[in-house]
């Protein structure tokens, strides 16, 4: 195979480090995704009326909920086995080797239990701010999409989540993953499709405002984020072995509540306002 046909990808894991502080690009990428929905939503709600203290809880309830259900997720979905008979290291960056306790930052996250998370934390939120549910669902909808988008890279640069071997000319060579053949970048796929889900959704929501609050722009992101998942993940290597015996994996049979939850909030009705008083 004709390497120079291909990208190869070998970027360093690393941005800097200072002693035992080791800040990885991973990391940052998570920082500057948070970030930026952080200042799409508070523009939402200025756009909206709502009072700056109403918004300034809504960061930190998503932070810990996004953080602690992406871990836990990943931990309880992938690796039930080896976590369950080690606890410790769901809740703790290290992991225990036979040297001792080793510092490895939060290794294993998982989009499906961020969002869970999220929901959990979104119910705390409300109810102590009283903010409208279906608002404060439609204002993440659309700036979530970006913290995807920024996620996806940071997979890339870890040079993890990869695809299938491919002939394509865009294939990337994961030289870090001791390999000399290109697969598809299933992470920059990813990336590039909630990069467009966000500007999609930065039109509609500025074009149609008088829907923010509805529940449609949240239904709108999750059934396209999730119906993509799904569907990219035949492109994709599994990532544990107990996917290698499923008809689809783990990320697509988590994926299918989403569309269908998505589809419903889309359509409406009066049930979602009963509900979502």
């Amino acid at each position: 195979m004709d390497t120079l046909a291909f990208i190869t990808w070998n970027p360093p894991v690393e941005l800097f480090s200072v002693g035992s502080l080791h800040i990885r690009f991973y990391s940052l990428c998570w920082m500057i995704g948070l970030a930026l929905a952080y200042f799409i939503v508070q523009h939402l709600y200025r756009r909206q009326g709502l009072r700056q203290e109403l918004f300034e809880p809504l960061f930190l309830y998503c932070f810990f909920g996004v953080l602690i259900g992406a871990r836990l997720g990943h931990c309880l979905f992938y690796q039930p086995e080896y976590f369950l008979a080690h606890p410790l290291e769901m809740i703790l960056p290290f992991r225990h080797t036979a040297s001792g306790w080793v510092f490895t930052g939060y290794e294993g996250l998982a989009s499906h239990g961020g969002i869970i998370g999220v929901f959990i934390a979104l119910y705390f939120y409300i109810r102590r701010t009283k903010v409208n549910t279906l608002f404060v669902l439609d204002c993440l909808a659309v700036g979530v999409p970006l913290t995807g988008c920024f996620i996806r890279l940071g997979n890339l640069m870890n040079s993890e989540i990869v695809g299938f071997p491919t002939d394509m000319p865009w294939g990337f060579i994961f030289v870090r993953n001791g390999e000399d053949f290109a697969r598809h970048p299933a992470q920059l796929y990813e990336a590039l499709f909630y990069f467009a889900v966000f500007a999609l959704q930065w039109v509609l929501s500025h074009r149609y405002s008088r829907k923010m609050g509805s529940g449609f722009f949240f239904g709108l992101t999750l059934t396209l984020a999730f119906a993509f998942r799904f569907f990219i993940e035949f492109l994709k290597e599994r990532q544990v072995d107990f996917e290698e015996s499923m008809a689809l994996d783990m990320g697509q049979w988590l994926s299918v509540p989403f569309v269908i939850a998505g589809i419903a909030f889309m359509i409406g009705g009066p049930w979602l306002k009963k509900v979502f008083k």
